[in-house]
């Protein structure tokens, strides 16, 4: 630890795990939030990432381990954005430079990282249905020891969250919920709740309305300063010693609290890149390319212009899916319902249903969470809602629980659904354009998150012929068939199998349903390897590849064919590029799997073929430098 960051934080470098607090004054625990903001701030200014939720909940997380006995008493955080002076106090400091790099602290609390954490997040809403889990196994096992549980307003519109207190509320179970309610999500909150959150946080308590947590069966306590440490410290005391069944505590906070910067632009400061302390300068590199969320933006903004059936929807979202522009032009076509996925989807199910043609643009691992609308509401009904989906693939820093993996299996296996995936931003738009004309039912494409390749875009977009795809490069011994945004990692590859000797096909698929059954049947015809590769789980794309061929019969043998998807695990935070070399999908990787592959077919040795006897099993690990955008 530095001279200077020791200098500005003499009593928080005493502290190692929660039970220090326990031996300071209120005085002295004032004065550990103070200097815990300062270390935090610090830190995410070499680090980057999500600074704004917590510098809210600074004096909070040292109130809660000043008073409880964690781990023995359990501390739940939902999604955990706000988890950095937690993992502070928790015996992580020394790692905290560490964070969301590879092999480093997760940005959200992981179970395997911590005693500490008893229950990962990264997703929202959770936590009080998973709190309620503990305090029911507690009861169930005879044993004493408080749950404690801390959701956010903007988590409140959830629909787990309702789930969660209804449950909790017929059970009676002892458990403190703390509301960090600073009225913000990643955006501005939204919906009936929160204009229910403010009217309690401005009410006379004599005077106020009984709160919807009374109505769960829930004791309501405040609403109290969520800066004021001694009030905190008191209010906590008593909760912890006084009443039985489930309680909630409401605290008023300030998202980026303490950080002039951040309490002025409070989205802004959500997630950071590094940045300057003093300035609040954040360093972001000078994009090559737009991203492919704006051109998404841009494209749907003129399908708007010239539809006014045209509706975007998004779930907390807004900036992140590019919904924030379209909603600048067409504030009446534009709709944020909040952290609510399901009713997301559902919502436009009622809209196409009713002749509008909605874009409901979601995050690949956030639309997981309105699958049963997919299924019910959507497919079952082949109602034309247009999921746009972002974030697909593999997206770095945020780890696994971002990762856009599982979008193309489950989505290519239902009835009715169109499925699609750009390989570069000017397919992106071109497919902005399909949907919009497709109303035979529902339809989604999706593209990475970042900025594009460069593509030109095109000046008038052109809907595609749905199922086809294209031919980019054209060989003859093996051919590569990318499904998405791995087509120029594809055309590497090619570079370099062609100074090899090896001459290959290069084909962008563009549908994973409905196939493009006779490129693939060509391709098998005129190659001796066929290579499908996709940046999605297995059983996705390559598995419908290989259903097709099976039912031709054309696995004879006569040509190979073999799926490069990502591996079945979870794969831990890193820069896109490392976490998409250890999945063994860059250029590289996918030159090694063709070279040694047509050489196990009697086609040359690999040392021939590609100057190595590398295993394919054994995922070679190729150096590059790339920026974590």
């Amino acid at each position: 630890m530095s001279s200077n960051r020791t200098s500005a934080t003499p009593l928080l470098d005493t502290i190692h795990t929660p039970g220090d607090l326990k031996r300071l004054s209120d005085g002295e625990l004032a004065q550990i939030a103070d200097e815990l903001r300062t270390d935090v701030i610090d830190i995410v200014s070499e680090t980057g990432g999500h600074l704004g939720s917590g510098l809210g909940v600074v004096e909070l997380t040292v109130a809660i381990h000043a008073v409880f006995d964690t781990p023995d008493d359990t501390l739940i955080w939902d999604v955990s954005h706000q988890c950095y002076p937690h993992k502070v106090l928790t015996g992580r400091r020394d790692r905290m430079r560490t964070l969301r790099k590879k092999d480093g602290l997760s940005g959200f609390t992981k179970r395997s990282e911590s005693p500490y954490d008893p229950f990962g997040a990264a997703h929202s809403s959770t936590s009080i249905s998973a709190g309620l889990g503990f305090a029911v196994a507690r009861d169930l096992e005879g044993k004493d020891g408080h749950v404690v549980c801390v959701i956010g307003d903007g988590a409140m519109t959830a629909g787990m969250a309702y789930e969660g207190f209804n449950n909790a509320g017929h059970l009676n179970s002892r458990m403190i919920v703390i509301l960090n309610d600073n009225n913000m999500s990643i955006s501005p909150p939204t919906g009936a709740l929160s204009d229910h959150l403010n009217t309690l946080a401005q009410s006379d308590t004599v005077q106020r309305e009984r709160s919807f947590f009374e109505n769960m069966g829930f004791a309501y306590h405040g609403p109290v300063d969520g800066h004021d440490v001694p009030t905190l410290l008191e209010t906590l005391r008593q909760l912890k010693e006084d009443g039985t069944g489930p309680v909630v505590l409401h605290a008023i906070t300030r998202k980026g609290a303490g950080y002039v910067h951040a309490e002025a632009a409070r989205d802004k400061y959500h997630g950071v890149s590094k940045f300057d302390v003093p300035s609040g300068k954040q360093s972001k590199s000078v994009p090559k390319a737009p991203s492919y969320t704006k051109v998404f933006a841009n494209a749907l903004i003129e399908e708007a212009r010239q539809d006014d059936r045209v509706i975007a929807i998004t779930a907390a979202m807004a900036e992140g899916t590019g919904i924030d522009l379209f909603g600048k032009q067409y504030p009446d076509r534009s709709f944020d319902v909040g952290i609510a996925e399901q009713h997301a989807v559902t919502f436009a199910g009622g809209l196409a249903a009713s002749g509008m043609r909605p874009f409901c643009a979601i995050y690949s691992t956030f639309l997981q969470r309105g699958y049963d609308q997919v299924v019910h509401d959507i497919a079952l009904q082949n109602l034309p809602v247009r999921f746009a989906i972002d974030r697909a693939g593999l997206v770095g820093a945020d780890g696994a629980t971002h990762a856009g993996a599982f979008d193309i299996g489950f989505l290519a296996n239902l009835p009715n659904f169109t499925v699609m995936a750009a390989a570069d931003e000017a397919e992106l738009v071109n497919m902005v354009k399909t949907a919009t004309e497709h109303d035979l039912g529902p339809i989604a494409f999706r593209y990475p998150r970042g900025e594009g390749t460069g593509a030109q875009l095109p000046i008038q977009p052109v809907a595609l012929p749905i199922g086809k795809g294209r031919i980019v490069d054209i060989g003859h011994t093996a051919a590569l068939l990318s499904f998405g945004g791995r087509l120029e990692q594809c055309l590497e590859a090619r570079a370099l199998l062609s100074a090899l000797g090896i001459s290959v096909t290069v084909a962008d698929a563009r549908f994973a349903k409905p196939l493009d059954t006779k490129l693939i049947e060509d391709l098998v015809e005129t190659h001796e390897l066929l290579v499908t590769v996709e940046e999605g789980a297995t059983g996705g794309f390559g598995a419908l590849v290989l259903h097709h061929l099976a039912d031709q019969g054309l696995l004879d043998g006569r040509c190979g064919v073999r799926t490069m998807t990502l591996p079945d695990t979870f794969i831990s935070q890193a820069s896109p590029w490392e976490m998409y070399n250890e999945a063994g999908l860059n250029a590289r990787q996918i030159a090694d799997l063709v070279r040694v592959t047509l050489s196990r077919m009697g086609h040359g040795s690999p040392a021939t073929l590609g100057g190595g006897t590398t295993r394919i099993q054994d995922r070679p690990m190729w150096t590059h430098h790339a920026e974590d955008r």
